[in-house]
């Protein structure tokens, strides 16, 4: 039997968490012809969806929207021209729906799972063919819940400018544990980069050193990291590619570790808005290509998973796992840093182990 009722959270006003409301038994729409149900098994939450109900997501958003960008689980059903997917696979969500390959548009900016459109906070959703892909085959449901937003995000920061990919031998500087960072370092490495990374304390530090950072630089203990992260490169020349997540408290010290022709890929803002930050010219005076990245492609979605599959990568994951009902405290416990690595809710239960 195909279910027709599905619990869920919705995000009503921008009141904080308090806007996030549970459903138990929220009605599911008819199966179209191109459409693929998944039953989601684990979510993983990102910085976007803790701002989404405060009303800070610069990005579109609906009203009454179902959290959630990053899903996985089993296909339920499908509508009957569905060709890609069948009953029994293993999938994951598709945060800019639209996003099928190339660059991006202000058309599929408004596909966002989570925001523009419903996501994948509750047991059952549906999707149209396009908007998934087939989990690695060397993950469980835990772990593949983490690749949607965090891990392609950093694939698209490695390698979305084809003229200026990662190659073996370049440096990466990442910032903190968050998920993008801990993914970039771990590409970086399996693709024979040096990493420099950054974070706050001695515990997260040794943890990054383990995960294979051959740098760790404390930013609290040096406020002036960017020009020891140059300093520390290949012969002081400075850093190839940057993940930056900090945002403009974060964006003065990145230049400055920046190798001529490098890379800064801003990604977030995590350290809060500022009205004091370099100037565009300061692109021109370190001579560094910056670029914003709104996660990535099915298409890169789709090689970033053979690459994980081939190389054995396996997320981080936070030891906490929440149940959906819980799904508030998930927030908190994010909000107010405690996690390490990728967060993930239970939704419903599943085989995770191969």
């Amino acid at each position: 039997m195909v279910p027709t009722t599905t619990k869920q959270w919705t995000v009503a006003g921008k009141d904080g968490f308090d806007s996030l409301k549970f459903h138990e038994n929220a009605q599911l729409p008819k199966l179209g012809d191109h459409d693929v149900l998944v039953h989601f098994h684990y979510a993983s939450l990102n910085y976007r969806d803790l701002i989404i109900p405060k009303g800070k997501y610069p990005f579109p958003t609906k009203e009454n929207v179902i959290p959630g960008s990053d899903g996985a689980g089993t296909v339920e059903a499908v509508g009957a021209r569905v060709t890609q997917f069948k009953p029994g696979d293993k999938v994951l969500t598709l945060f800019n729906q639209a996003h099928q390959a190339g660059p991006i548009s202000l058309a599929i900016v408004g596909t966002g799972l989570g925001g523009a459109i419903d996501g994948a906070l509750r047991q059952y959703a549906s999707f149209d063919q396009t908007g998934l892909v087939h989990m690695p085959v060397t993950l469980d449901f835990k772990q593949g819940s983490t690749l949607p937003c965090a891990a392609l995000t950093a694939w698209n920061a490695l390698y979305g400018i084809e003229s200026k990919a990662l190659k073996p031998g370049e440096t990466v500087l990442t910032q903190g544990t968050g998920g993008v960072s801990i993914f970039a370092l771990q590409f970086a490495k399996v693709a024979g980069a040096r990493v420099i990374a950054t974070t706050s304390s001695d515990v997260k530090a040794n943890t990054l050193r383990q995960l294979g950072a051959d740098i760790v630089i404390n930013y609290k203990d040096d406020p002036n990291w960017g020009e020891t992260a140059k300093k520390a490169s290949p012969h002081g020349l400075g850093v190839d590619h940057i993940l930056e997540v900090g945002g403009p408290k974060t964006m003065t010290q990145s230049l400055k570790a920046a190798k001529p022709e490098g890379v800064i890929s801003i990604i977030g803002f995590l350290g809060g808005m500022s009205k004091e930050q370099p100037s565009f010219l300061e692109c021109l005076n370190h001579i560094v290509t910056v670029r914003g990245v709104l996660v990535g492609s099915r298409l890169q979605f789709e090689m970033m998973n053979e690459a994980i599959d081939a190389n054995g990568i396996k997320p981080v994951v936070d030891e906490k796992v929440f149940a959906l009902e819980d799904l508030k405290d998930a927030y908190q416990y994010m909000w107010d840093q405690k996690h390490f690595g990728k967060l993930t809710v239970k939704i419903d239960d599943a085989a995770s182990k191969l």
